[in-house]
This record gives structure tokens, C-alpha cells and sequence, in this order.
């Protein structure tokens, strides 16, 4: 009794200072045990004389078996955990532990008392018949546990239930889906269907998107054109890098397939969403369709569209931009004619920071932001009628920030190409559109410059770099 006492006020002392709440509880076990022997004992001495021989062996067989379990409760919760961290080891999870401390106490109970092991046996039978549905849980999650196919915190597919694992229980293990459900499944049903981890054995999971093109459009121009999509997707890991297969030739299209990899399972609905966008959304741009079904009739009159019009409205949105207002409308009507007019969805990359460019884009309607790399810093935004990506057109600089679309953005994109052409019919146009894209750039270095202490760049260093692009005397 002397040593119990002792052992319970050595416990008390380990639970005040240990920061392992695992710890705590498991010698709170110990000590509760150790206080039924005690009580037991103090019985004994009060009672002892009134009792049978029988009832006092097993009250004492009792005794020593609580003393023993408390014992090898303590020695195991003390051996297997940190003390001075709240944390279950990897190796040895709660289960194993309570399954190492039960299989060292029946061992011990063979010892204690011949009488008490055959009762103990006798009352296991019987048990085992009752609870072998629950039994089988325990040891599947034993085994589980002892495997470790998987942890808490992975993504995970259990037959058709799939979802992230946020418990495991000597019973049951239990998952949390993407539509924030629980599931609970029995362990022994978990170790008897196939396990697909999305968690191991590395972070990184390859995603599938199908998309079928039309036959006119050559193969290597629908891969790059996918793979240009994909890079603009911030979700998407660019190492590993995507790449686009053929993956059949089919009634009414060839039929594509494009793979990437994401570091978050949780989010593959969203970065296939995103994906499948940004591919529409480049296809749009370079002419690419994605062809309805050849099985369904499809009639569409649809008005023939008038390339004097579209030109006569881009050449109105030009003469709104102060960069253009000042030339003549023949001219603007010319630039409007030769010049593209690429669409681009909400979210997505019309320009990025260090690509090289030799192109000026002239929003017509929406908006963009401009942010600076690699802190994602917005810096501006630019409405409908603005313009950016001028000095790139004039100079063949490297873009200087990221544009990305706010909504739906339509354009009109002018490149270098169309200005050297129109530098040799209308050479005074052109100049003008420089000196003024220059006094603008001056201004803004001029702003930068008093802001970082930098010296400002020459609008006659500018006007002079632009001449050199564009080849004008």
C-alpha cells in the first residue's frame, strides 16, 4: 500500500510537468487503478474477517491485476511518448499503445492467478461471440494503424467514398468530403476495399481534362495553343511541366487530353474548372473550335459579319484614346482594319512581367489591373479606353508588369509589325504616337524616380530606341 501511495504521488508530480496531454490521461488510468487496489485493500482489513476464503483470492487476484495494469499502463505511456512535447508518435499511434498495454496485462494475469485466467477465458468466449462485429473494427483499425496506408489529413478513396480523413478510432474511420460531409466507415469494411491515397507517397497529383478540336486545326498548333492556356492557370504546379497528348480520333473531332499537376487534391475541381476556361478562352483567341457533336443537326443563321463595320467602330474606340486621337482618320481606320481583337476571361493573364513583347493593346470594354512580380502588387487599373503595353510595341522591351482581365475583356491588339508598315506611308503619324507614348513614359519614371531616388531615363534616349525598333530615319 506504502509503495501504491508513493507511486500515485510520483505519477501526480509527472502530470503536473509533462506537456503531453496524451501522457496526462493515460497516468490519470494509472492512478485510478492504483486507488482500487488501495480501496480494495482497506476493504480487506475492515471486511476480511466476515468473507469467505474464495471472495478474499479474488479480491486480492483483483488487486494485484489493477496494481499490475496500472504498472505496465504507466512504464508504456512513459516509455513510447515525448514528455516535453504534446504529440503521439508516428510509430505508435493511441491504438497500438492501448493494444500493447492490453497484451502485457493479460500476459501479467497469467501469473497473478490461475483462477482469474480461467474466468478470463471463459468470459473471452463468450465476448467473442457477442461483440465479434465490433472485435473485427478494433483489429482492422489495429492493423491499420499499424500499417498506416494512411494518416489524418490525407485525401483519400474508400470504395465510392472519398473525402479527406480526419480520425481514425478503434472502430471506425472517419472522412470529411469536398461537400462537407462526414463519413464514417467501419475498419474492417476499410480493410477490405482497395485504398487510393491522393496524399502519398508525394504532394504533387497529375489532373486530366479532355477537350475535342475541330479536324482543320493541325495537331502541334492544338497542343501549343493548350499548353500556352495551362501556363496562365495559377493553380496549376509548372513543375512538373503540363504537356498535351492525342488521345483519339473520333466522330466529330480529335480529341485532346491535357495533364497537369496540383499540389491540393482538395482543390481539383477548381483547378480543372480553371483549366477548361482558360483553353476556351485561348481557342476563342486563335481561331480554334471545338466542334458540336456530329450526331446533332445544328442550324444557326447567323448575320454575316461587315469588316468595314467592325473596322469603323475600332477606329472610333482609337479616336477616344489620346495615343491616337491626334492622328488622322485614315490612318486610324487603317490601324483598326490590321488589328486584332482577342478576347480574355476574368482572372487571366493578358501580358506577363519579363515575356518579351512587341505588341500594345487598346481596352474596349472591361478591365484590367496591372500588378507587379513576384509580390502579386497591383499598382493600377485600367478601364475601358485605356491602353498599355506601348513601350513594349515601340521599343521591343520586355513586358514590365503582369495584366490581368477583371470580367470578360475585349481588346484590340497592335503590333510592331502593322507600325513599321504604316512608318513608311505615314512617318509623321507614327512619330507623333511616339512622343506622346515618350512624355508619358517620362512622367511615370520621372514619379518613380523621385520615389526610389533613381535618375530618370531620356525621353531623347526613349525616342531614340523607338526609331531603332520600328527602323524609322
Amino acid at each position: 500500500m506504502i509503495l501504491s501511495i508513493a507511486a500515485i504521488a510520483v505519477m501526480l508530480g509527472m502530470m503536473s510537468v509533462t506537456a503531453n496531454r496524451l501522457v496526462r490521461r493515460k497516468l490519470r488510468l494509472s492512478i485510478v487503478l492504483l486507488a482500487a487496489f488501495i480501496l480494495s485493500d482497506v476493504f480487506i482489513g475492515i471486511y476480511g474477517s466476515h468473507l469467505s476464503a474464495d471472495t478474499l483470492a479474488q479480491i486480492g487476484a483483483f488487486a494485484r491485476l489493477a496494481v499490475a495494469a496500472a504498472i505496465v499502463n504507466a512504464l508504456v505511456t512513459l516509455l513510447i511518448n515525448p514528455f516535453r512535447h504534446d504529440r503521439v508518435p508516428d510509430r505508435f499511434p493511441t491504438i497500438l499503445q492501448d493494444a500493447i498495454v492490453i497484451a502485457l496485462v493479460l500476459l501479467a494475469s497469467t501469473f497473478l492467478s490461475q483462477q482469474l485466467l480461467t474466468t478470463s477465458a471463459v468470459s473471452a468466449v463468450v465476448l467473442g461471440f457477442a461483440l465479434q462485429d465490433t472485435l473485427g473494427n478494433a483489429f482492422s483499425g489495429l492493423a491499420i494503424q499499424s500499417e498506416k496506408p494512411f494518416q489524418v489529413g490525407h485525401w483519400i478513396q474508400v470504395a465510392d467514398f472519398e473525402g479527406r480523413v480526419v480520425e481514425v478510432t478503434w472502430r471506425a474511420t472517419k472522412l470529411r468530403t469536398k461537400a462537407g460531409n462526414l463519413v464514417i466507415l467501419p475498419n474492417n469494411v476499410v480493410s477490405k476495399e482497395a485504398i487510393t491515397n491522393y496524399s502519398e507517397p508525394a504532394a504533387p497529383l497529375r489532373l486530366e481534362v479532355e477537350v475535342g478540336v475541330t479536324y482543320d486545326a493541325a495537331p502541334n498548333r492544338v497542343k501549343a495553343a493548350m499548353l500556352e492556356a495551362i501556363r496562365h492557370c495559377s493553380r496549376v504546379l509548372q513543375m512538373p511541366a503540363p504537356d498535351v497528348v492525342l488521345l483519339s480520333f473520333d466522330a466529330s473531332s480529335i480529341n485532346y487530353k491535357a495533364r497537369f499537376w496540383i499540389d491540393d487534391y482538395s482543390l481539383d475541381e477548381r483547378a480543372r474548372d480553371d483549366v477548361r476556361t482558360a483553353i476556351y478562352y485561348t481557342f476563342q483567341r486563335q481561331g480554334i473550335e471545338i466542334p458540336y457533336p456530329i450526331q446533332v443537326e445544328y442550324s444557326k443563321d447567323a448575320p454575316a459579319i461587315d469588316p468595314s463595320a467592325r473596322a469603323d467602330e475600332a477606329a472610333r474606340v482609337l479616336a477616344s484614346v489620346d495615343l491616337f486621337a491626334s492622328m488622322p482618320p485614315e490612318v486610324r481606320l487603317e490601324i483598326a482594319a490590321a488589328a486584332g481583337a482577342p478576347v480574355y476571361g476574368d482572372g487571366e493573364a493578358i501580358v506577363r512581367q519579363g515575356d518579351p513583347g512587341q505588341s500594345m493593346f487598346v481596352i474596349v470594354s472591361g478591365s484590367v489591373s496591372i500588378v507587379l512580380e513576384p509580390a502579386r502588387q497591383e499598382v493600377a487599373r485600367t478601364p475601358a479606353g485605356g491602353y498599355f503595353g506601348e513601350m513594349s510595341l515601340l521599343t521591343g522591351e520586355p513586358r514590365t508588369a503582369t495584366v490581368l482581365a477583371i470580367g470578360d475583356v475585349k481588346t484590340l491588339e497592335i503590333d510592331a509589325d502593322l507600325f513599321r508598315r504604316l512608318a513608311a506611308a505615314h512617318p509623321e503619324a507614327i512619330e507623333k504616337i511616339g512622343v506622346q507614348a515618350m512624355t508619358r513614359r517620362a512622367e511615370l519614371e520621372a514619379a518613380r524616380a523621385s520615389a526610389a531616388g533613381r535618375a530618370v531615363i531620356a525621353a531623347d534616349t526613349l525616342l531614340s530606341r523607338m526609331k531603332k525598333f520600328l527602323r524609322l530615319k
